[in-house]
């Protein structure tokens, strides 16, 4: 597990523009240490690598402890792909399933993916 700071790259497999497979005009786009989903830019302060059992998990937090259930509830929080390679994207509400990645690589570099959204309530 590494802690690294906002302006670190998130890991190389998750850059790039990746589509929502439910909702073609729902992006996630990944650049650099930045994160932007929905078309607003995810105000985190550090992030937790990991890789477990074959998953790429990246989870985004904040410093400030009294925020985080409004973070938690209003951001992805959680960024993954799986062993066999599907990239997915959530937080305590929902899930999304991605497609991508679309910008800044070539076909021949891609490799398939997608993802699914799912929406829960409490």
């Amino acid at each position: 597990m590494e802690r690294l700071g906002r302006d670190a790259p998130l890991p190389e497999e998750m850059q790039g523009r990746w589509i929502d497979v439910e909702d073609p005009a729902s992006e996630l786009i990944i650049q650099g240490g930045e994160v932007t989903c929905f078309e607003q830019s995810v105000a985190y302060d550090y992030k937790v690598v990991n890789k477990d059992d074959g998953a790429l998990t990246v989870s985004l937090k904040i410093d400030d402890q009294a925020k985080e259930d409004t973070f938690q509830r209003s951001n992805i929080t959680e960024l993954v792909i799986t062993p066999d390679g599907d990239f997915h994207a959530y937080n305590v509400r929902f899930a999304s399933q991605l497609s991508g990645p679309k910008a800044n690589q070539t076909v021949a570099n891609q490799k398939s993916q997608s993802i699914s959204i799912y929406e829960f309530t409490a």
